[in-house]
């Protein structure tokens, strides 16, 4: 199948997408709220059973250590985090952990995660779920704001499912034992939804503005940078590690940080992360990712440039193989969406 008819098919039905390279963490333990409370970003100890929520993990120093999805779930709380952190979060966190009833299990091996991305999603993944003991509606589904979750049950299995806006359309992510991967998979295309592949639902997230970590943020990425600060942090709760840091730059410096995230809409090429972008003979910043956007017909990208350059319709260039090509600055995210 070509990129575009995988991209039609998460634009238009269904598409399903292996996650399974995203680490899985799981909190135990009677404390795991409030303990988490005081290391993210996010309000954690609000979270009820059934709900989740965008956060971020912090250095003393206000630099992300990571970002994650949190989901409360009955008797767990469930963090969906990058590969590249998995490992040494779990060692982190079993570290921190004293005299708290706090349990840290990596379930990264034995679960998986499958991506249900499209407007005719939750129809067909409430197809999968329907037997004669139990019936999934996809108004249930759909009722799911972002990042609530139930636990529904294939093959007698429990999976977790949860609403997801990461491609700016009706999204759903599930996780489960990973020994039901294939089966799960094929009730889905049994339904009628289509196997694309992880590149296409970057495609969705650079339309959508989203950063992700690893790629568009790092080790030395301030979230006032990435501007994930209204999704990841809240400004109501007590404190939390980097919390001095974040509070000084939106009090003080009212919000003000040298270099931010914004789109670049381009003319010609679709550039490399790491290309620089200029003013005139200054450097400016530096592309983090980009793609060729098919609801623009145009290369866009995401990346970092000076707080002088912010603004939408500010004209810089791109660097390119030594060749400087136009691009415009936009609002993020690029394209309208229906994900509610």
């Amino acid at each position: 199948m070509l990129p575009l008819d995988e991209y039609q098919a998460i634009r238009t039905g269904t598409g399903i997408v292996d996650r399974s390279i995203r680490g899985r963490v799981a909190l135990r333990g009677q404390d795991r709220l409030a303990y988490l409370h005081g290391l993210l970003t996010n309000d954690i100890l609000a979270l009820k059973p059934g709900h989740g929520c965008y956060s971020a993990y912090l250095t003393p120093q206000g630099r992300m250590i990571t970002d994650m999805s949190v989901l409360e779930i009955e008797g767990m709380t469930l963090l969906d985090v990058p590969s590249s952190i998995q490992g040494r979060l779990v060692q982190m966190f079993d570290m921190l952990v004293f005299t708290e009833d706090v349990q840290v299990v990596d379930l990264t091996s034995g679960w998986t995660s499958i991506g249900i991305y499209g407007p005719s999603s939750a129809g067909k993944l409430a197809a999968v779920f329907n037997s004669k003991t139990a019936v999934t509606s996809e108004q249930q589904l759909l009722a799911l704001r972002e990042h609530d979750n139930i636990q529904l049950v294939f093959e007698e299995e429990a999976v977790v499912v949860t609403r997801t806006n990461e491609t700016g359309l009706i999204g759903f992510h599930t996780f489960f034992d990973r020994q039901l991967s294939d089966r799960f998979i094929e009730r889905l295309r049994n339904e009628g939804a289509t196997t694309v592949c992880a590149d296409i639902v970057k495609i969705f997230r650079i339309e959508m503005g989203r950063p992700e970590f690893g790629v568009d943020m790092d080790e030395t990425t301030i979230p006032l940078e990435a501007d994930i600060q209204d999704r990841a942090i809240s400004t109501t709760k007590g404190c939390y590690v980097g919390q001095e840091v974040i509070i000084r730059v939106l009090h003080r410096g009212h919000g003000r940080v040298v270099r931010k995230l914004v789109g670049l809409v381009l003319d010609e090429a679709v550039p490399i992360p790491g290309s620089l972008i200029k003013k005139k003979d200054k450097d400016v910043g530096q592309v983090t990712s980009a793609v060729f956007s098919p609801a623009l017909g145009k290369p866009i990208a995401l990346g970092y440039v000076h707080r002088d350059f912010v603004n939408p319709g500010t004209v810089v260039d791109v660097v390119l193989d030594g060749h400087r090509q136009s691009a415009t600055v936009t609002r993020l995210p690029f394209c309208e969406t229906a994900a509610n």
